[in-house]
């Protein structure tokens, strides 16, 4: 079977949670790290079990014989038995009931034992009729945030994040794009336009021989259900539970289609708009010229002027062409007849990375496997961004352990230094790669800070972050910031709003006061690229681009492989119209450093 590396770590990360609810020592850490491992793993791993064989499961970190033989099964038949029986001791839908923030494998448990929850359904019933408040270890207060928890995954509406069916998208692209007959392939609809959440993809493909294209897609690995099955289009479902649709056009139409599939719906009633007030027609086959047929005005269409390309179908209507990530019918097809559209940051464009965690924390490598992984990537510099004390749960850096980290960055930069300095001409792909010392410092509760001023003074690079106290009024988590980034050693909001997508929401601060406040004092807000944050929102975003303050744009990674999340984060600063001059890092080194307070 085709299955995802994400199907893959889904289904490792539940037995390590099932084996928690029994209460089994140490093998749900074993299973919890292999899954984080199969999830950061570069290559598919299916693709590597079907080139390498099973003794190359065992080359995965984390991952030894026996959950090599979990992954192996899982790949060739699309099921662990494990996993079943493991499911059957405790009958609960983990993947349901795990995004109410605050549920863990216990509590899951308790209230399986307790109250025979399996599910949301099942909980929010226990919740409003008041029992889950009455177990031991809950109380009224968790009920009431339980209760809150499923109106935000209501709310969500079961969609899917970017950063986890890109991946999976692609690989299907890959796959259906090597089939004989296909002349182009492209993902469309809200993943095109890079929306941070998806509800279902969208594939159109040019071709002039659908019938072979069709039966291949809906016969495919990973497919659970055909919803139809026709000649030019087909819907299926596929095991990791999102909805697929794959159109096939001819070439002549494929510009057309692509705009038409591509949306969003408020963009395309807009530009079809256009359209007729120029005397054409638009739609999925291409942009026709009408022609008056008598005096009632009867129309019929003339031959097609444009329908190859999206750029000559906007062309053709007075109008620049508009990327994507900028079809929200937000001003973007004012600015495109205007010819005054941004010209977005690029997917190349980011050279440093400023939000990095370790080993030294929560992190997975040492300082020196992110800045090779980093290289790698081709990125000149990063930032090591650690957390600090406050944050206990990630054994977050004191002043004395700050310090230690500081003289261990410098050990690395100068070895980094010495292998160019002895390469072949002195110079290697990694020159002047630099590794700069900095801090993810917790903004307290007052907006104070958790590290000292002496310390912060001393670092290139200091962020600045909430993870506590979500509940202030708006007011004071309002000041709480201000006053934080109003301190002449923080140089960047990370994660500015603390939202978690599908998960929780935002906490409540006046965004709009922060952007003023960021003006005045210099401070760079973030856009968070972790597909689960994705902090700015896009609006957010725009605004800090119309008053002119600075913005990075960072991985969050906390392993080498999320250094891939950067594309997200750019995508999230086109759709908010960022340029490369918006973007500090996407400077060399020294220039970025000149825009921090320092």
């Amino acid at each position: 079977m085709n299955v995802s590396n994400q199907a893959l770590a889904e289904t490792l990360q539940e037995i390590s949670e099932y084996l928690i609810m029994q209460d089994v020592p140490f093998k749900p850490r074993a299973y919890e790290k292999a899954a984080g491992a199969v999830l950061d793993f570069e290559e598919e791993i299916a693709e590597l079990y079907k080139k390498l064989g099973s003794k190359a499961l065992e080359s995965i970190p984390g991952v030894g014989l026996s959950i090599a033989e979990k992954i192996e099964e899982f790949i060739t038949t699309g099921r662990v038995k494990y996993h079943e029986e493991l499911k059957k001791k405790t009958p609960v839908n983990l993947s349901e009931l795990r995004k109410i923030e605050g549920l863990g494998p216990k509590s899951i448990k308790k209230l399986y034992d307790e109250l025979g929850v399996k599910n949301i359904s099942d909980l929010e019933k226990a919740a409003r009729s008041g029992k889950v408040g009455t177990l031991a270890g809950f109380g009224e207060k968790s009920e009431e945030n339980i209760l809150k928890g499923i109106e935000f995954v209501k709310k969500s509406g079961g969609r899917f994040l970017l950063g986890h069916i890109l991946p999976e998208l692609r690989y299907i692209e890959a796959r259906l794009g090597a089939i004989r007959g296909v002349q182009k392939i492209i993902i469309a609809g809200s993943v095109r336009r890079r929306k941070e959440t998806i509800g279902d993809a969208d594939l159109l493909i040019a071709s002039d021989e659908q019938g072979p294209i069709m039966d291949y897609f809906v016969r495919m690995p990973g497919v659970v259900r055909v919803y139809a099955h026709g000649d030019t289009k087909s819907s299926v479902r596929m095991a990791t539970g999102f909805d697929v649709d794959m159109q096939v056009v001819p070439l002549e139409s494929y510009g057309a289609a692509l705009n038409y599939f591509t949306g969003s719906k408020d963009h395309n009633i807009a530009i079809r708009q256009i359209a007729i007030e120029k005397g054409y027609k638009l739609n999925e086959y291409g942009l026709y010229k009408l022609k008056t047929e008598n005096s009632k005005l009867k129309t019929k269409e003339k031959k097609i002027i444009a329908g190859r390309t999206e750029e000559e179908i906007y062309n053709a209507l007075g109008m620049d062409y508009i990327e994507p990530e900028l079809r929200e019918n937000s001003g973007e097809i004012e600015a495109a007849t205007a010819r005054a559209l941004p010209r977005l940051i690029g997917y190349g464009d980011i050279q440093g990375d400023l939000q990095v965690q370790t080993d030294w924390t929560d992190g997975k490598e040492s300082i020196e496997a992110m800045a090779n992984a980093a290289i790698k990537k081709g990125l000149k510099y990063i930032v090591i961004t650690d957390h600090t004390k406050r944050l206990a749960m990630t054994n977050g850096l004191d002043e004395k352990r700050i310090l230690k980290q500081m003289t261990e960055i410098d050990r690395i930069n100068s070895k980094l230094s010495s292998k160019e300095g002895s390469s072949s001409g002195g110079k290697t792909q990694n020159s002047k790669f630099r590794i700069l010392k900095g801090t993810e410092c917790d903004i307290l509760k007052d907006g104070t800070m958790d590290l000292p001023d002496a310390i912060l003074e001393r670092l290139d690079v200091v962020g600045a972050s909430v993870h506590s106290h979500f509940n202030l009024s708006r007011e004071d988590q309002t000041k709480r910031i201000m006053r934080a980034m109003e301190n002449p050693h923080v140089d960047i909001l990370f994660h500015p709003t603390g939202r978690l997508i599908n998960k929780r929401e935002a906490y409540d601060a006046d965004m709009d006061g922060i952007i003023k406040t960021a003006k005045k004092t210099g401070t760079v807000l973030e856009i968070d690229a972790f597909p689960d944050r994705l902090d700015l929102k896009d609006e957010y975003i725009r605004k800090c681009v119309d008053a002119g303050v600075k913005l990075s744009i960072d991985s969050d990674a906390h392993a080498s492989a999320h250094f891939d999340y950067l594309e997200y984060g750019i995508a999230q600063a086109r759709r908010g119209w960022a340029e490369k001059k918006d973007v500090i890092n996407s400077l060399p080194c020294d220039k970025m450093l000149s825009f921090l307070k320092k």
